[in-house]
């Protein structure tokens, strides 16, 4: 065990964005230019962890931020910016 860097991601497909920049569990698998296919060691050594759905990320997210620490706020460009 060591020391965590707990984050909270929001955007449209952000479980699937930040599972492509992990890369797979196995980081043997995993392709170069991931974080656990350039950094990890094995599948129990690999460095980080992302939730697989938007219904476990509000399950895991519960064991590290209280309502009150995580704020949801709108960007004033984002009304101008359309993708």
């Amino acid at each position: 065990s060591s020391p965590v860097v707990a984050m909270a991601w929001e955007a449209e497909n952000a479980v699937e964005a930040v599972r492509n920049t992990m890369g797979q569990t196995n980081p043997t698998t995993s392709p170069p230019g991931t974080i656990r296919g350039d950094l990890a060691l094995d599948i129990g050594r690999n460095l980080v962890h992302g939730s697989d759905s938007p219904e476990s990320a509000v399950r895991e997210l519960a064991l590290f931020f209280t309502g009150t620490e995580l704020l949801d706020y709108s960007r004033a460009n984002d009304r101008w910016i359309k993708e």
